[in-house]
């Protein structure tokens, strides 16, 4: 569809058409900024050229002068009059809130304090440049810890909830949208098998986005008549066309925008209306994963005592070292912090096919090449995608001795099968009674 173009008036006194509406392309939504230009340029505020920003004069004399707009320092993606930016700094959405809300403690859950290296310099490592002797050792040293620890060892899980029947046989949706309920109705069942949609709970969902899993959470609770048990979602976003805004009890549901790293679970007032605490997430990316990990335990271990977790985990790529929560597991099997940024790359080779970019795969079919991606030299494709599903278990894996060290019993388990989605593993854990400790 193509652009609207911007409204039009004419200006008596030159008979010139004089834009109304800003002239910059927004490229994301693929149409032009419809706010209002500023008087003198073809450009609103916010994408008028840092130096040029023509504004009314209000001294009444009539004429324009130009301010300077600079980069927000806490937000680059807008600008600002330079002259307003104190007071800018002290509204903007992006500011600091540790001041102001008793549950945003900044970098609480990033574990780099605990760092002892610097990890600049693994960032820019390529496989394809690792030198034979490092890249089959890092592999010798996964596949070992596979077969003692994992191997078949995940079993899979054919779960569902009644609540969700009527819209996974709907025939006027698409196989994306019946892709999604059908990870959230076996999510919600596996609740229910462990006996956790119960009341008084307060069910904490990490990564919440557009809050779907939190919208038929909160259905099946209203419709079990589970009336004090709340579901709060986190998000560091604020996104518009939330599901849980369809709620018709709005009451039950509460949105908390945080950054999970800043996110002190037990200073949250919300959780004192309630006797229980669940924690849970629908593909929960890499290091946010960990991070909600070390929210629900607490710097010294315990957090807000959280009875039961549920991760549906993905993007091992996005892990970091500085939050990962099984670095004593690994450290203990070999592996530090550049064999850990080697891994996160391997990963991927669980999921993307050829391993190549989109981009990368067009240029080739173009040029009617066969791929030459170096690695391809030392390992097949299908090695790739095998060893990459065991790197991301044994990355997992690291995360269940974690639990297990503060008190739970963790496991893996296929929660749907790899034609609904490749990232099908889900992390569940429960917290021990102190009988269960000890013994």
């Amino acid at each position: 569809m193509a652009a609207k173009k911007p409204k039009m008036n004419t200006d008596e006194n030159s008979g010139d058409s004089v834009s109304t509406t800003c002239s910059y392309w927004v490229p994301r939504k693929k149409r032009r900024c419809k706010m209002t230009a500023n008087k003198g340029s073809p450009f609103c505020g916010a994408h008028a050229p840092p130096t040029a920003v023509a504004t009314e004069n209000v001294d009444g004399t009539g004429e324009d002068s130009f301010q300077e707009r600079i980069p927000c320092p806490l937000d680059p993606k807008h600008t600002v009059f330079k002259r307003k930016l104190a007071k800018h700094l002290t509204i903007c959405n992006a500011r600091d809130q540790e001041s102001v809300l008793p549950y945003i403690v900044k970098g609480i859950n990033s574990g780099e304090d605990e760092l002892e290296v610097a990890l600049e310099k693994y960032d820019q490592i390529k496989l394809h440049e690792l030198p034979d002797e490092e890249f089959y050792g890092l592999i010798d040293k996964v596949k070992q810890l596979y077969d003692k620890h994992i191997n078949s060892s995940i079993q899979e899980l054919k779960l569902s909830h009644e609540s969700l029947r009527a819209e996974l046989n709907r025939s006027d949706y698409g196989q994306e949208t019946l892709r999604q309920l059908t990870q959230a109705s076996s999510l919600l069942g596996i609740l229910q098998r462990d006996d956790q949609l119960a009341d008084a709970t307060s069910y904490v969902e990490f990564g919440a986005g557009k809050g779907q899993l939190a919208f038929y959470l909160a259905t099946v609770l209203e419709d079990q008549k589970l009336t004090r048990s709340q579901v709060i979602l986190i998000d560091r976003l604020s996104l518009r066309h939330k599901k849980d805004n369809k709620l018709t009890n709005k009451e039950q549901v509460q949105r908390i925008r945080a950054d999970i790293a800043d996110l002190k679970l037990s200073a949250l007032p919300e959780l004192k209306k309630t006797q229980r605490t669940v924690a849970l997430s629908k593909h929960l990316c890499g290091a946010a994963t960990d991070l909600t990990l070390r929210c629900i335990l607490g710097k010294e271990g315990g957090g807000a005592a959280t009875d039961y977790v549920l991760i549906a985990l993905c993007c091992h790529h996005r892990c970091s070292w500085s939050s990962y929560v099984g670095r004593s597991f690994l450290q203990a099997a070999g592996i530090g912090a550049r064999e850990f940024a080697i891994l996160t790359k391997m990963v991927s080779w669980a999921v993307c096919g050829t391993g190549m970019s989109r981009e990368r795969r067009k240029a080739m079919e173009k040029a009617e090449e066969q791929p030459t991606e170096p690695n391809t030299q030392r390992l097949s494709r299908e090695e790739r995608e095998k060893i990459g599903q065991q790197c991301k278990r044994i990355l997992d894996y690291g995360r269940l001795e974690h639990l297990r060290s503060q008190g739970y019993q963790a496991e893996l388990k296929f929660y749907v099968p790899r034609d609904v989605t490749l990232e099908n593993v889900v992390l569940l854990a429960k917290r021990c009674t102190s009988k269960n400790i000890n013994s």
